[in-house]
């Protein structure tokens, strides 16, 4: 009995010292704490509802065609060709209205952008509502934009742009959205009204079965950034399932050897022809270890990637969003 306890006891010793750490070196937990993803989420939540709503009101707008055409205020906007013609500081309440030359019919896109006038007053509510918001936008299929807040249009957009060719319009459109719901973007982009990198949710709007046009409301990734991350202890990024940065802690992202993710970067950058999201890629990166790293998280589904490379930093922690397809990134840089 006392040589089988014998036996026994330096194999639980083993056992025991083969339990899984869920510490590192430096006593930081494997598991990041979740409540940063759910304090971002549950409010990105309530934009789903707003835009549902605001997609109603478009279909009763649309399906009432006639009868608004014959009480349409015709003068609430004046235009110089294509573009409405008020600033921002001359009417709080009204939006840059668009008809790009790209239009097959002018004058049938002159009559939907007086039709939906009232869409004006609900991009107002919802922006007041949310601070958080940079604008909120329809762009239709016969090429009309209305965007809230005004904004010089003129200035900053060409006048024969194809607006279904942007991914704010055909990631709402049947291929991309067969659902027909709700879609957050989850590649951010450059915003062509020079509002930096945006991040987007898009619905889709149908007249008679038909799509007409793409609701969406942008949120900057400065803002994003600014708001949930800039005040948590420790260096944080964001990437999304391809390995692109959507943002971060400045110490984060340079900790992984890539340039600063600000908004004068982003003004400097996207009118240079050498200008690609690609050099923001974790798959991208010129070091071996960052590559590695985005191996582990986004394709292996790690929640923990500990660095070898000296010039590294020492480890980083992973975990998934649920309503978009990124992944919150915590960068445990070297003393």
């Amino acid at each position: 009995m006392k040589s089988t306890i014998l036996r026994i006891f330096p194999i639980l010793i083993f056992l025991c010292s083969c339990e899984p750490s869920t510490k590192t070196g430096s006593n930081h937990s494997l598991v990041i704490d979740r409540s940063i993803i759910v304090e971002i989420e549950s409010e990105l939540a309530q934009l789903n509802k707003e835009i549902i709503s605001m997609k109603d009101h478009f279909e009763f707008l649309l399906a009432n065609r006639d009868s608004l055409l014959r009480q349409a205020e015709i003068n609430k906007y004046s235009f110089e060709g294509g573009f409405s013609t008020n600033t921002p500081q001359d009417f709080e309440k009204l939006s840059s209205v668009v008809i790009f030359d790209s239009t097959t019919d002018f004058e049938k896109s002159m009559e939907n952008v007086l039709i939906t006038h009232s869409m004006d007053s609900l991009f107002v509510q919802t922006y007041e509502k949310y601070d958080m918001l940079a604008q909120i936008y329809y762009n239709t299929v016969d090429q009309v934009s209305r965007v809230f807040p005004a904004y010089d249009a003129k200035a900053l957009m060409e006048p024969n742009l194809d607006l279904t060719r942007f991914n704010f319009f055909y990631e709402g459109d049947l291929v991309h959205n067969p659902e027909r719901g709700p879609v957050w973007i989850s590649e951010v982009y450059v915003d062509p009204a020079g509002r930096g990198w945006i991040l987007s949710l898009v619905h889709p709007v149908f007249e008679e079965g038909e799509l007409y046009a793409v609701l969406g409301i942008d949120i900057t990734v400065d803002e994003l950034i600014n708001r949930y991350l800039a005040k948590k202890k420790g260096d944080f990024l964001i990437v999304n399932s391809k390995g692109d940065i959507v943002g971060g802690n400045a110490a984060a992202i340079e900790a992984l050897s890539f340039p600063p993710l600000l908004n004068h970067v982003y003004r400097e950058t996207i009118h240079a022809d050498n200008f690609r999201i690609s050099d923001f890629n974790l798959f991208n990166s010129k070091n071996s270890e960052v590559r590695k790293m985005a191996q582990s998280f986004i394709l292996d589904r790690e929640n923990h990637y500990f660095f070898e490379d000296e010039f590294s930093p020492g480890a980083a922690y992973a975990v998934p969003f649920s309503l978009l397809d990124w992944y919150l990134i915590e960068i445990e840089i070297r003393s």
